[in-house]
């Protein structure tokens, strides 16, 4: 009786360690994604800034083995400065995030190309402040798609999304509810070509969620909503008791990928 009990011990204990390397191997597939935003003061920054990220930043990532790197401005809007670069890079991992200065460090080319930036006086920078964002990516879309949308590229609409919650506590009931509650489903079956859904995990704004959705231009990014809202889904997930008061603020940005923009 012992040696029967032992066994299927051994067997439950063995099951629950696969549970959990499998567990860990989900873990680790999920990306990190650092979203960095340039505030410029006038055309002459934004002149330089597009040089130092087409001929110096965006090779010297690619060098590195980091692709689809997102390069986004604003639509035209009248409430809203045109002052800012939006610059996605995903990460396979927090140590490629972490080793990423160093290489580029190390990158003859990159100094060469980026000499104006790396070396601008103090009294003329290239920039007015950096605010970086640091995200790990929804287990429910752990790997970033570079969007497909088609179209010229001062048309396409690619929507930005910031969602603030009152507490930890509602910022992952949020989280769940784009996860098991089906949310990123929905916005996968109306065709919102998402780029990525990600938990913030380093900002200044937390705690929150971003994610990006992207549209061919505004009359379909207008009517993919419309759908959005009017969907049995959404209508279910918006009055479940369960989800109720888990977000606070919601702020949306509408960018557009310029021309050296990865996608």
């Amino acid at each position: 009786m012992k040696t029967f009990n032992s066994a299927k011990l051994a067997l439950i204990a063995l099951f629950f360690i696969m549970c959990a390397k499998e567990g860990l191997s989900q873990n680790a597939k999920r990306e990190y994604y650092q979203l960095k935003m340039y505030t410029l003061k006038d055309e002459q920054q934004e002149s330089r800034m597009d040089n130092y990220l087409e001929k110096a930043y965006l090779p010297a990532l690619k060098k590195a083995g980091i692709n689809n790197v997102g390069v986004f401005k604003y639509r035209p809007n009248n409430y809203l400065l045109a002052n800012k670069i939006y610059v996605l890079i995903p990460f396979s991992s927090l140590d490629q995030f972490a080793q990423l200065e160093e290489k580029l460090n190390q990158d003859t080319a990159y100094k060469a190309a980026g000499e104006d930036y790396i070396k601008a006086k103090y009294d003329n920078p290239p920039y007015e402040r950096i605010n970086s964002t640091l995200m790990r990516a929804f287990g429910e879309m752990p790997k970033m798609r570079a969007s497909t949308v088609s179209g010229k590229r001062k048309d396409r609409v690619y929507e930005l999304r910031s969602y603030e919650s009152p507490t930890e506590a509602t910022y992952w009931n949020k989280v769940d509810m784009f996860n098991a509650g089906g949310e990123v489903e929905l916005f996968e079956s109306l065709g919102f070509n998402a780029v990525f859904y990600g938990e913030v995990i380093s900002g200044d704004r937390m705690p929150n969620l971003m994610y990006m959705t992207t549209f061919t231009d505004m009359d379909t990014r207008d009517a993919k909503w419309e759908a959005f809202f009017s969907s049995d889904k959404w209508g279910v997930l918006a009055n479940d008791p369960k989800y109720k008061n888990n977000m606070n603020k919601a702020d949306k940005l509408l960018l557009y990928p310029t021309e050296y923009s990865d996608y």
